[in-house]
């Protein structure tokens, strides 16, 4: 009575799949199964208009990584110059505006007291 019977040790989890695998192998058609002696087909390059500029080669991914990188970084780069150059051209005008806005109050303020100008 201590033996156990060789069904009992079968999980139902266990006899489940096998009768899963069973099922699916006679679902696939066998042409599935079969394999193929068809040789992979030649990718034909694209065409040598590319935004680019002309390329003998086509380019890796890597290259291309590389490159959008690389203009990314010019971009950015542009981008911080004319920022740059703003930034100086506002700070000008704002020093012109202001250096008025002093004259015009000194003018203002001898005409109305008739004394000399005051010296910044």
């Amino acid at each position: 009575m201590s033996e156990k019977i060789e069904s009992e040790v079968i999980s139902r989890r266990r006899a489940l799949s096998l009768v899963g695998l069973a099922a699916l192998s006679l679902a696939v058609p066998p042409t599935v199964l079969m394999v193929s002696e068809a040789e992979a087909q030649q990718t034909t390059p694209p065409p040598a208009a590319s935004p680019g500029g002309p390329q003998t080669t086509p380019q890796t991914g890597t290259e291309r990584r590389q490159e959008r990188r690389t203009h990314r970084t010019e971009r950015r780069q542009e981008r911080r110059t004319h920022r740059t150059a703003r930034r100086m051209e506002r700070r000008e005008e704002r020093r012109a505006r202001r250096e008025e806005r002093r004259i015009g109050r000194a003018e203002r303020r001898k005409l109305r007291t008739g004394s000399e100008e005051k010296k910044y």
